[in-house]
């Protein structure tokens, strides 16, 4: 395979399993965040797998450090099949107590990135004249509005609203537009919401935020990166090349839609 994808945000968490996930798949990946320490300790790690990787450093808030991105995938590989925008961040609050800065913060990240991405991919899969694949972080969130991650939620709404769009518009290039629905998984991310609903919390000890979401899974165990890269591996794949527009949910039974 000579394919090339691009995975935002994947020195860890999520994304370092997405991107493990395509590189066993044999996709040649990019990787990228704007951790650059991180980011190099896992790009050495992947090296040492064996896998045809590059590592670049940036913001994904940021449209120039998008459309940077793409250039030194194309510079590197040649071509560019697969852009994942996975980069997000989150944050635990009251509604009364949402922020100018943290609505900033979060729509700058989660949501401007992912059009700023799909942007950067689809200028570069029409320039080849071969069709592309984006694919998007979506949630749970992205489909149900929960308590305490309003700010969370709504960029995750808009990230399903821009997935609809880009997919609409995109589709007489041949490029698809999906969107992956992640739900309690143990990560880092999971780890500081829990903390955070903690401290709003008169009942809670630490950990029981986490368990009480993972407590409602009908499959009965959270989730792990794996669960969520086989379904991007999909979406990567030309099995999924009929699919496009669509938010999926990967969450073990959590959400229903």
């Amino acid at each position: 395979m000579n394919k090339v994808a691009i995975v935002t945000g994947s020195a860890g968490g999520l994304g370092k399993g997405i991107a493990e996930r395509l590189c066993k798949d044999g996709f040649r990946v990019v990787l990228h965040d704007i951790n650059e320490a991180l980011l190099n300790k896992t790009v050495s790690e992947f090296e040492e797998k064996n896998f045809r990787v590059i590592g670049v450093k940036g913001d994904v808030s940021k449209r120039e450090d998008q459309f940077n991105l793409v250039k030194k995938a194309v510079a590197a590989f040649g071509r560019l099949d697969v852009f994942v925008n996975n980069a997000g961040i989150d944050a635990v609050s009251p509604f009364l107590e949402i922020t100018e800065e943290q609505l900033n913060r979060l729509f700058n990240i989660n949501v401007n990135g992912v059009v700023f991405g799909t942007q950067a991919a689809a200028e570069q899969f029409i320039k080849q004249e071969t069709k592309g694949k984006i694919i998007n972080a979506c949630s749970i969130a992205g489909h149900e509005s929960f308590e305490m991650l309003g700010t969370y939620s709504a960029t995750k709404h808009a990230v399903k609203s821009f997935t609809h769009s880009a997919a609409k518009e995109l589709a007489k290039y041949k490029i698809t537009v999906n969107a992956y629905c992640p739900g309690v998984a143990k990560t880092k991310m999971w780890d500081r919401i829990d903390e955070e609903m903690v401290k709003y919390s008169d009942d809670l000890k630490p950990g029981e935020a986490f368990e009480k979401f993972s407590s409602e899974i009908a499959l009965k165990r959270y989730q792990t990166p794996e669960d969520v890269a086989n379904l991007v591996s999909f979406l990567a794949s030309d099995d999924s090349d009929y699919i496009t527009g669509q938010a999926i949910l990967t969450d073990g039974g959590l959400v229903y839609r």
